[in-house]
């Protein structure tokens, strides 16, 4: 699965509000506990990445990413326009 495809995944999860879903549990949550989380994972990846293996740190970006759309979301940031972003900086 791409970026993009992670983020209309869920995008699909919060339009259907599907149960038990952990996206729209942490979106529910509010701004302060995603950036928590996000903290939370990133600080996790930075340990890993510094003595852990390459599978954790693999295992630990994947969090991240997850978390960083999330954050994205809950401030209705789309991909397109980070894309756009990282254009001008060509």
């Amino acid at each position: 699965m791409n970026i993009d495809e992670l983020f209309n995944r869920i995008e699909t999860r919060i339009k259907n509000k599907t149960k038990n879903s952990y996206t729209n549990k942490l979106l529910k949550s509010g701004p302060s506990k995603i950036a928590q989380k996000f903290g939370e994972e990133t600080t996790e990846l930075l340990i890993d990445y510094l003595s852990g293996s390459k599978k954790r740190t693999i295992s630990e970006t994947a969090d991240v990413i997850y978390h960083l759309l999330i954050l994205l979301k809950s401030k209705k940031i789309k991909l397109t326009e980070i894309y756009r972003e990282l254009e001008k900086r060509k």
